[in-house]
């Protein structure tokens, strides 16, 4: 079979396919495989139960159900979902959309192929334009979502040390270089992988030279503000004709209804939905459906502040709590301050083998994680150590299935240190 250049980008070995091969074949297996390497969101009984009551009401409706699973929705994505979402937020936080500012797509992967496509590689005017992202390490589905090479530009952050074995990424302003060949600035809040989340000072400073060079500000908030709000310290949401905010359902508790949302300028959406149209025709309809009443309501907003967040900082806590307990004094460790998302990030400094070696002694003892060198795209070189020293660990499991995966990498660990 001889493929295209396309054909052969997308069909070659990545750090997403590595990661989801994973989940598929070990949940395939049957196998007692200890799942922290994904970022399948927790089953939060609330959050289903509401669910459950929705889907019922509509599959009760001969309508409801007829426009659930029998009609085709614009390629803009649904409307009575949009239409409750601008109001909503326009009620919130005073932001002046109109349903022209706001697209869905099938997930948010899909909208940031469509987005980075749209504002980077060849442009057909001899340039060849990148995406920034100005605080590596970002999430991994990022890193092969380009149709052309070299997408993405990324600098180390600056990294302060911010209690006992514990640490922050903060975005270098001094090494953020943007030039004509920049399409756009790319961030995500809370930071996939490592739970981060970029100040308000730091977004005012990301925006303004977004203002300055011309470009969009790409904001993902998939595990954030305004919902779902996996959020466990301020941050404030924002957005303008300069930014686009990208949201999802999934970690609301939907992932398998694939819906992201996008809200952007009028430009930008009316491009988004045409791509959507070659694409898809449509974007599904199931989880903007289930959604509707919630965000009609404005329960999207308090369930996400005060059942979502809630349950998985106690999580985090937890988790977190662990750690120490194996680790202690025992050998170097340091978790990036948890401030958001699912995710715990460990740095083992000057560990003896790379992460991606401990990643597989780990998946033989039957702990599934993920090795952070796959959440550098776009930095230069692979000599930075730091960058094979971490891993991506997520807590949105059983909490006994955590403790006993951290238990294990913890043995792990101090076993290769009493190796060498």
């Amino acid at each position: 079979m001889k493929l295209s250049a396309f054909g052969r980008k997308f069909t070659a070995q990545s750090g997403i396919t590595s990661l989801m091969d994973d989940l598929g074949n070990a949940l395939a297996s049957g196998d007692d495989m200890i799942m922290m390497g994904g970022g399948n969101p927790g089953h939060v009984p609330e959050i289903q139960e509401r669910l459950r009551g929705i889907l019922s009401d509509i599959t009760g409706d001969e309508t409801s159900f007829r426009r659930l699973v029998g009609i085709y929705d614009p390629p803009q994505g649904e409307k009575r979902f949009i239409s409750a979402l601008v109001e909503l937020l326009n009620a919130e936080y005073d932001w002046n959309l109109t349903e022209a500012n706001v697209a869905l797509t099938n997930g948010s992967q899909a909208a940031f192929f469509m987005l980075f496509n749209m504002f980077a590689g060849d442009d057909g005017e001899g340039t060849k334009r990148h995406i920034l992202l100005p605080l590596a390490p970002e999430y991994i589905g990022y890193a092969d979502a380009g149709l052309s090479d070299d997408l993405f530009r990324a600098v180390k952050p600056e990294i302060t040390e911010t209690g006992p074995h514990e640490f922050k990424y903060r975005v270098d302003f001094d090494a953020l270089e943007i030039s004509d060949e920049t399409g756009a600035i790319c961030v995500s809040r809370p930071t996939n992988p490592t739970g981060n989340v970029v100040t308000d000072d730091e977004m005012a400073r990301l925006e303004a030279l977004a203002e300055r060079h011309d470009i969009p500000l790409i904001v993902d908030g998939a595990y954030g503000t305004p919902f779902p709000s996996l959020l466990y310290v301020d941050a404030t949401p924002r957005w303008n004709d300069r930014i686009v905010l990208c949201l999802s359902l999934s970690k609301l508790g939907l992932p398998a209804a694939r819906t992201g949302i996008v809200i952007a300028a009028e430009s930008v959406i009316k491009a988004l939905s045409g791509i959507n149209a070659i694409m898809n025709l449509a974007t599904g309809s199931f989880g903007a459906m289930l959604a509707e009443p919630l965000v009609r309501s404005g329960e999207i907003l308090s369930l996400s502040r005060d059942v979502v967040c809630p349950f998985y900082q106690r999580k985090m806590q937890k988790a977190v709590g662990v750690l120490h307990e194996r680790l202690g004094e025992r050998c170097p460790w340091s978790v990036h301050k948890p401030e958001g998302a699912m995710f715990l990030w460990l740095w083992f400094p000057d560990l003896p083998v790379s992460s991606l070696e401990l990643y597989e002694r780990l998946k033989a003892r039957g702990v599934l994680v993920v090795s952070g060198h796959y959440f550098f795209p776009g930095l230069p070189g692979d000599d930075w150590r730091h960058r094979h020293e971490c891993l991506r660990v997520t807590y949105s499991q059983d909490d006994d299935q955590v403790e006993c995966g951290l238990s294990i990498i913890a043995d792990e660990v101090l076993r290769i240190w009493s190796e060498h």
